[in-house]
């Protein structure tokens, strides 16, 4: 198994690691409301991509209304069963 032959200094390091830093998320506007958006991907506000309506938000607000829903459920759920553990102890 190879082995390094001399030590590799801090700043040789640094040098290597510059790269590593994080990068700024691009952003535009949506044409449609003007709220920022990430670069092609629809609007989560009004469901346009290029200008043309891609999502149905009414219909996905109902989907996401429901799955918020299932969610606190099954939170509710869990801490029962939490309580119920503690019971028994």
């Amino acid at each position: 198994m190879g082995l390094p032959s001399k030590r590799r200094t801090k700043t040789s390091r640094k040098d290597r690691a510059s790269h590593f830093a994080l990068k700024k998320t691009a952003l535009t506007k949506c044409t449609k409301c003007g709220k920022p958006v990430l670069p092609h991907r629809a609007c989560v506000v009004c469901g346009t991509y290029k200008g043309r309506e891609i999502i149905k938000i009414k219909t996905r607000a109902k989907t996401l209304r429901k799955r918020d829903q299932a969610r606190k459920e099954a939170a509710k759920v869990k801490e029962a069963e939490k309580e119920s553990k503690k019971a028994k102890k």
